[in-house]
């Protein structure tokens, strides 16, 4: 009997049965084990294996989205997701040995070192992972080396693995254009992930902004961002759990957009579950802001659209929290999924509408 040491980013469990697998393997075979339960430990050609991974997801995109007969949109989204997280299960039965420098002792590997630093941190050890999950890292590693423009900034962000990235530009445009409250000098920016909204208020003058995250990563990938940009004199970037001490003129939050259970790290910046960042940055709002200073909050309503909150909830914290609405700016996504007819979620999300909501203490 062999043994290894597992690694999941998604914190999924190991596998309670693996089987050798290697070029001789079919994609139907190994697309029955895979839905059995049964994890595969490759052997042979890496690029061989990257193939019946794509065949595997073939067989899997076959079958009938359960999703789109759905009578309800909550229904819908229950089972997409749950849909979702059964295909990556799937699809992540496909594993790879890792040695102790992180080669892979296969023919035709790439170097995967850089990435899987970027990720892992040092090497300690020999270890498997499923081949999903190192070309998510390899993505990542793409992303981070290149960046993504931000026009707002003139510049790119870098985001690093497991940092969402600031692919849908509108909420950035929201923060870019909302008129500042006046004598604005210090803001808080709560979530900060990448960085990318700090990096915008220092951009729009903004004398120092304090960045808060509570996600290592997060931190990292902020501080380098803004070190890029040329602006770590005027943005800190701090650990805290919300709000940093003190109060601000101006306070930004972008948090997770659905009151969902996240599956891996990365969909932790969409998925909230019982919305506790979003009700903690509203309950907690007021008692940091200077008296004429303002709220920020950046959210979608597409939970609205699935029925997993109403805008009466969101409404009614607002007052519970003693805030007013002094003014709300909209803005139509442009990302390919409202398009996308295909996507069970496609009426939702064609409906969907990204608000800046401006609030103030009452």
């Amino acid at each position: 009997m062999h043994s290894a040491r597992w690694h999941s980013e998604s914190g999924t469990a190991p596998p309670k049965r693996v089987v050798i697998a290697d070029d001789r393997t079919t994609a139907d075979a190994a697309y029955r084990l895979a839905c059995e339960g049964t994890a595969l430990l490759w052997r042979g050609d890496f690029q061989n294996a990257r193939q019946l991974l794509q065949a595997m997801a073939r067989r899997l995109d076959r079958k009938p989205r359960k999703a789109a007969t759905a009578s309800a949109p909550a229904e819908a989204f229950h089972l997409y997701r749950q849909a979702q997280s059964q295909r990556a299960r799937t699809l992540g039965m496909l594993l790879l040995p890792f040695e102790d420098d992180f080669r892979l002792p296969l023919r035709r590997a790439p170097d995967v070192s850089q990435a899987c630093c970027e990720a892992y941190g040092p090497a300690q050890g020999p270890f498997v992972a499923s081949l999903r999950e190192l070309l998510g890292l390899i993505g990542a590693h793409e992303w981070r080396k290149k960046g993504v423009a931000i026009p707002e900034l003139g510049g790119r962000i870098h985001p690093h693995y497991g940092v969402f990235a600031p692919v849908r530009g509108e909420y950035v445009g929201l923060v870019a254009a909302a008129p500042l409250p006046r004598n604005c000098a210090l803001a808080f920016d709560i979530g900060t992930g990448t960085g990318v909204l700090a990096a915008v208020l220092a951009k729009r003058g903004i004398a120092r902004i304090v960045a808060t995250d509570q996600d290592s990563r997060a931190l990292t990938c902020a501080r380098d961002n803004i070190g890029r940009l040329g602006l770590a004199e005027r943005v800190e970037v701090v650990a805290a759990d919300l709000f940093p001490p003190g109060r601000a003129s101006l306070i930004v939050c972008n948090p997770p957009w659905v009151p969902a259970r996240a599956n891996s790290p990365l969909e932790r910046a969409v998925y909230d579950p019982g919305s506790r960042m979003l009700m903690g940055f509203v309950g907690g709002l007021a008692e940091h802001l200077e008296p004429e200073g303002e709220g920020w909050l950046v959210l979608s309503d597409l939970a609205e659209h699935l029925g997993l909150r109403s805008r009466t909830e969101l409404l009614a914290a607002f007052d519970a929290a003693g805030l007013k609405l002094v003014g709300r700016v909209d803005a139509k996504p442009n990302h390919p999924r409202a398009t996308d007819s295909s996507d069970p979620l496609h009426a939702v999300r064609a409906a969907e509408l990204t608000s800046l909501w401006r609030l103030a203490r009452r």
